[in-house]
C-alpha cells in the first residue's frame, strides 16, 4: 500500500466519522405486525442519509400499553407508527406533537389517505400521518364458483348475491361452506362487518364519535342477513368461537366459497396458496354501492420530541414513490393517492382493487375505540355474539343493551 493510499484512505475515513457524528438519530417504534416492511423501509433510507433511524419493533398486543408508559415516563420514542385508530385517544391525551403545518407543507397533502387523516385529527390538529395501509375487501373462491355453476371472474355485488352465491357452493357437499366470518373477534368484525352497514348508509357512531347508533335499520339488516346464512348453515359451526384465528385461514383451505378480509390476504394466499384461485372484490351494501374500513398506521410524533426536521425527512421519503413502491411490495397499501398506481404497477392487479378499497374507506373515530371494540367483552364484540347467532328475535333487545352500554363508555370519558 502507498503512502498516498493509506493517507486518502484515512481522510475518507476521518470524514465518514465526522458525518456520522452530526447525523441526528430519530427513535421510532412499530407493531410487530409491520415487520415485513418497516425494517426494509428503514434500511433503504438509512443507506441513502445521513439522518439515521434507529427502529425498534415492539409485539403488537404491547405496544400501546408500552409507548403511554413511556410517554408517562420521559421516555418516548421520537415517533411511532401507531395502529391509526388509537391515535384520537393518545391525542386527546396530550401526548402527541401537532403536525399540521408539517402535513399541510407537503405539496401532495390533498393526496394522503383521508380516512388515516380523519382519525388523525383532533380539535381541528393533525396529530397522525399516514403511514401504511390495508383494506377489507371481499374473496371468492373461483373454482368452488365454477363447480357451483357460477361465473368463476364474478364476485358478487349486493347481499343477495351473497346469499345466492353461498347457498350454491354449499350444495357442493358437506364439507363446503358459502360463507366464513370469525363469529368471536370483535376487531375483525369492525373490519370487515361494518363496511355492509357503511354502504347502506347506517354506522355506528354519530357526532365525531360522541354518540353510539348500533340500534339502526341498517345494522338491523345487517344482522339478519348473517343470521340467514347462520341458520342455513352456509357458515360452518365453528365460525361462532372463532376469535380470529381462522380469519385467514379457513378461507386457504378452499373449502369456503366467499370471506370478507383484508387486502393482506393477497399477498398471503399467493406467497402460501399459489394454487388457490380466488377473486378480489369490493364489500357490498345490501342493494349495492361498496365500502371499505381503511386500516394500517398512523405516524405520530411524541410530545416535545426537537427532532421535527430529521422526522419530516423519514416522512417525505416514506411517501416518495420509491417508498410507496417499497411499502407495496412488502405489503402495505400505498396512503399517497396521487401515486398509487405507480407503486402498484408491477403487482397483482387485485391490489388496485384494495387500493381503491382504502382510499375511499372509512376508520371509525372515537377516542374510547378499544374499550368498545377491540376488547372481547366491549359491547361491540358481546352484541354481535349474542345476536349472529341466534334468531330473530334477540336482534332488537340486543342492540338496545349493546347501544346503552357503548353510550356510557363513551360519556364516561368525557
Amino acid at each position: 500500500m502507498s503512502y498516498a493510499t493509506l493517507f486518502g484512505g484515512l481522510f475518507l475515513a476521518a470524514a465518514a466519522v465526522t458525518s456520522q457524528a452530526g447525523a441526528e438519530t430519530i427513535s421510532l417504534w412499530a407493531r410487530s405486525d409491520d415487520s415485513t416492511f418497516m425494517p426494509k423501509l428503514v434500511d433503504a433510507f438509512n443507506k441513502s442519509h445521513e439522518t439515521r433511524v434507529e427502529l425498534q419493533i415492539v409485539p403488537v398486543n404491547e405496544l400501546v400499553q408500552k409507548y403511554a408508559i413511556a410517554s408517562a415516563g420521559g421516555s418516548a420514542p421520537d415517533a411511532l407508527s401507531l395502529d391509526l385508530i388509537y391515535t384520537p385517544a393518545f391525542a386527546s391525551s396530550g401526548q402527541l406533537e401537532d403536525l399540521t403545518d408539517l402535513a399541510k407543507s407537503l405539496p401532495y397533502f390533498s393526496s394522503l389517505s383521508p380516512a388515516h387523516l380523519s382519525v388523525g385529527t383532533f380539535e381541528g390538529k393533525i396529530y397522525g400521518m399516514p403511514f401504511s395501509a390495508d383494506a377489507s375487501v371481499l374473496l371468492w373462491n373461483k373454482d368452488l364458483f365454477k363447480k357451483a355453476g357460477l361465473d368463476p371472474e364474478k364476485g358478487p355485488t349486493t347481499w343477495a348475491e351473497i346469499r345466492a352465491d353461498a347457498e350454491k357452493v354449499r350444495a357442493l357437499g358437506a364439507d363446503t361452506y358459502g360463507y366464513y366470518f370469525s363469529g368471536n373477534c370483535g376487531g375483525c368484525n369492525i373490519f370487515t362487518f361494518t363496511p355492509l352497514i357503511w354502504a347502506s348508509g347506517g354506522d355506528i357512531f354519530s357526532d365525531g364519535g360522541k354518540k353510539a347508533t348500533l340500534d339502526t335499520p341498517q345494522m338491523r339488516d345487517a344482522i339478519a342477513f348473517y343470521q340467514g346464512m347462520v341458520k342455513d348453515r352456509f357458515v360452518p359451526a365453528g365460525a361462532r368461537t372463532d376469535t380470529g384465528t381462522n380469519f385467514f385461514a379457513a378461507f386457504a383451505t378452499g373449502k369456503i366459497g366467499i370471506t370478507p378480509s383484508g387486502s393482506f390476504a393477497i399477498g398471503a394466499l399467493n406467497g402460501q396458496y399459489p394454487n388457490l384461485h380466488y377473486g378480489v372484490t369490493y364489500l357490498p351494501g345490501k342493494t349495492g354501492g361498496t365500502s371499505s374500513f381503511a386500516g394500517g398506521d398512523n405516524f405520530v410524533v411524541s410530545k416535545g420530541t426537537k427532532k421535527l426536521g430529521a422526522i419530516k425527512e423519514f416522512l417525505e421519503y416514506a411517501y416518495s414513490l420509491e417508498g410507496q413502491t417499497l411499502l407495496a411490495r412488502n405489503g402495505s397499501l400505498p396512503v399517497r393517492g396521487d401515486i398509487a398506481k405507480q407503486a402498484l404497477a408491477d403487482l397483482d392487479a387485485r391490489y388496485l382493487i384494495a387500493a381503491d378499497a382504502m382510499a375511499k374507506g372509512r376508520t371509525p373515530y372515537s377516542v374510547v375505540f378499544n374499550d368498545l371494540i377491540n376488547s372481547a367483552n366491549g359491547p361491540w364484540n358481546t352484541t354481535l355474539s349474542k345476536v349472529l347467532f341466534a334468531d330473530a328475535g334477540a336482534i332488537e333487545p340486543s342492540l338496545k343493551e349493546g347501544d346503552a352500554a357503548m353510550q356510557s363508555i363513551i360519556d364516561a370519558a368525557r
